[in-house]
């Protein structure tokens, strides 16, 4: 693992400790905009309380094309 690592920050041209430390920082980014994501799915999810009218938004979304 820490000679593909070596071999991916040379063929960056970096050091392996900036090399490790861009590759957590794009990580740390890519979690941040899942949560977002995350976060506006669950805005728009009906609450667990309500019935979904699966065959409703299925019309709605077929007579909007």
């Amino acid at each position: 693992m820490v000679t593909a690592l070596r071999a991916r920050a040379r063929a960056q041209g970096l050091s392996l400790e900036q090399s490790l430390r861009n590759l957590l920082t794009d990580t740390a980014r890519q979690e941040e905009s899942l949560r977002g994501e995350l976060a506006r799915l669950r805005a728009t999810t009906p609450a667990a309380d309500r019935s979904l009218d699966v065959a409703g938004l299925i019309r709605e979304e077929r007579d909007s094309r």
